[in-house]
């Protein structure tokens, strides 16, 4: 699939929305910052495909988490739409954008964002018990993810008791518990050494693709944004395709 790039004009796939697993199209996105205004996204066109992996380089401010935010439906755009698997996000009420983001999405974030007072299997689990799955349940499938990420003796640790990389390796295990369709990862080697960084985007790599996941993730890395199958670049409001 094709995308991208400028004011409105999609150079890719044309058709109706539905013709893509997940499409924007002319979303723009801009903040006032006292007298001035900031433009974020202006006429972004993009289309992926399923179980594609995407990366979005740009450097620190140029806006990259607004888009993840939008992409997850946490922030709406100012004005074009937003489909994932056939669903208007954008046309969506507040309400309905948390539950279908609650259900559908999965988030790691840079900082990990872990419950410190819950273990690592709590963790984990909390997604699935958000949505009514039984604490038994829940437990019973994070076991085989813990063990993929190499933790499962660690089910009973607590955050502050792990390493970065390992806080990280449950983070990806959290997104992925309730097989989200789109996981979104913002800058998830940003708090990493090189070498760990690395290790943890061999295993979100291999994780997200085994079970056909989308994964987006923003970086400023060149390196990071190497292992995706199409990379963007988002400056100056222009969400442009570098590589795919």
């Amino acid at each position: 699939m094709a995308a991208t790039s400028d004011k409105g004009h999609d150079s890719g796939e044309r058709g109706t929305p539905f013709s893509a697993f997940l499409r924007l199209e002319n979303v723009s996105k801009s903040y006032l910052e006292g007298a001035r205004t900031r433009i974020v996204l202006e006429g972004a066109n993009a289309s992926f495909s399923k179980g594609e992996f995407v990366a979005i380089l740009g450097k620190s401010g140029t806006g990259k988490s607004t888009l993840l935010n939008i992409l997850a439906g946490i922030d709406q755009a100012d004005s074009g739409s937003l489909w994932l698997n056939g669903t208007n996000l954008s046309s969506m009420p507040e309400r309905e954008r948390t539950l279908f983001r609650r259900e559908n999405i999965g988030f790691i974030f840079q900082f990990f964002n872990l419950i410190p007072t819950l273990s690592v299997l709590e963790n984990v689990t909390l997604p699935l018990e958000l949505t009514g799955v039984a604490q038994a349940v829940a437990r019973e499938r994070a076991a085989p993810l813990l063990e993929s990420v190499g933790l499962l003796d660690r089910a009973g640790a607590f955050p502050d008791r792990l390493s970065g990389g390992e806080q990280q390796r449950v983070a990806i295990a959290r997104a992925l518990i309730h097989e989200p369709l789109l996981v979104l990862a913002d800058e998830p080697t940003g708090n990493l050494d090189e070498s760990t960084g690395m290790q943890v985007l061999d295993l979100l790599d291999r994780l997200t693709r085994q079970v056909g996941n989308n994964l987006i993730m923003v970086t400023h890395s060149a390196d990071a944004a190497r292992y995706a199958d199409r990379v963007f670049t988002l400056h100056d409001g222009m969400l442009e395709i570098a590589r795919g």
